[in-house]
């Protein structure tokens, strides 16, 4: 019987500012258009909370009746640590996509309708990452999908719900929180390589391979200072996310050092750090602009 700090970290709560910093990014983009919406934006906060906890859950149980974590090196899996039943974990991830559900609905219906569209697609995205029988994270595709879903998707859409339309400014905080998203994952594959092998998970760390996964790990973690420069075109403020350049070079330094296993873990939590501390920088400054 899985105790409550055990339910906690089985939601894996270092995965959280991938859920925050979109919201945060959207609304500094909206409040660069002077459209910011309070109500809105905590609104959007706990959907996306909500979503990434029930994605989280949602892949416990998929990998772990798959046997995939059953050799696991990092944080902890329910399913596959015995701590808790499949069915458990399974409804704990329905009930968390269930309350982003709901409360997205208000957004739907506040804003516009075919926002609904939008919700069904993060629902599905969510729970065919490792589920069901062809799963997407299984063929190289997770990567693409955070940069979809908590990038693009969710700046955007935070930016939308508030403004009620998106600008250039919206579509590069998107793309540059993608990209740090998606470098958290890549973390994550990376030290996973080993083991998803043995189990038949072919991640896009699997497919590239050890070297080429952690050049990409840099890349991903270069690509938001090269938006904060293009966002001085917007405000000379911007260049605050620079700021954050010290979390990200932490982040990469076990990467690029070799390591591997449990070194890599680090790694995950900075990048979202990094993540986080850019994001928050640079919507104040836009939100000043």
């Amino acid at each position: 019987m899985a105790t409550a700090a055990q339910w906690i970290e089985g939601a894996r709560p270092r995965t959280l500012p991938n859920a925050i910093a979109p919201v945060i990014a959207g609304t500094g983009a909206a409040a660069s258009l002077d459209a910011a919406v309070w109500w809105k934006a905590v609104l959007a906060l706990l959907v996306s909370l909500a979503l990434i906890i029930g994605v989280n859950y949602a892949n416990d149980y998929s990998d772990g009746i798959r046997g995939t974590d059953d050799e696991r090196v990092g944080p902890l899996r329910l399913v596959g640590s015995k701590l808790a039943s499949p069915a458990a974990v399974k409804n704990a991830a329905i009930l968390s996509l269930a309350i982003g559900a709901v409360l997205g609905l208000v957004l739907v219906a506040t804003t516009a309708w075919w926002l609904l569209l939008v919700g069904v697609a993060c629902l599905a995205g969510a729970w065919f990452y490792t589920g069901g029988s062809k799963p997407y994270g299984y063929s190289g595709f997770g990567e693409l999908a955070v940069f979809v879903f908590f990038g693009l998707v969710a700046v955007l859409g935070t930016q939308f719900v508030q403004a009620e339309r998106v600008d250039w400014v919206g579509a590069a905080l998107a793309v540059a929180v993608g990209s740090f998203s998606s470098a958290v994952l890549v973390a994550n594959n990376l030290r996973d390589i080993p083991t998803d092998t043995e189990s038949g998970k072919t991640t896009l760390a699997v497919k590239l391979g050890d070297p080429r996964t952690r050049t990409l790990h840099l890349a991903l973690l270069a690509a938001p200072f090269v938006v904060t420069l293009l966002l001085v075109i917007r405000t000379p403020f911007a260049l605050v996310g620079v700021l954050a350049l010290p979390l990200a070079v932490r982040a990469n330094a076990p990467v690029r050092s070799g390591g591997n296993g449990l070194e890599l873990i680090p790694a995950l939590r900075d990048s979202g750090l990094a993540l986080l501390a850019w994001s928050a920088l640079t919507a104040l400054a836009l939100g000043f602009a």
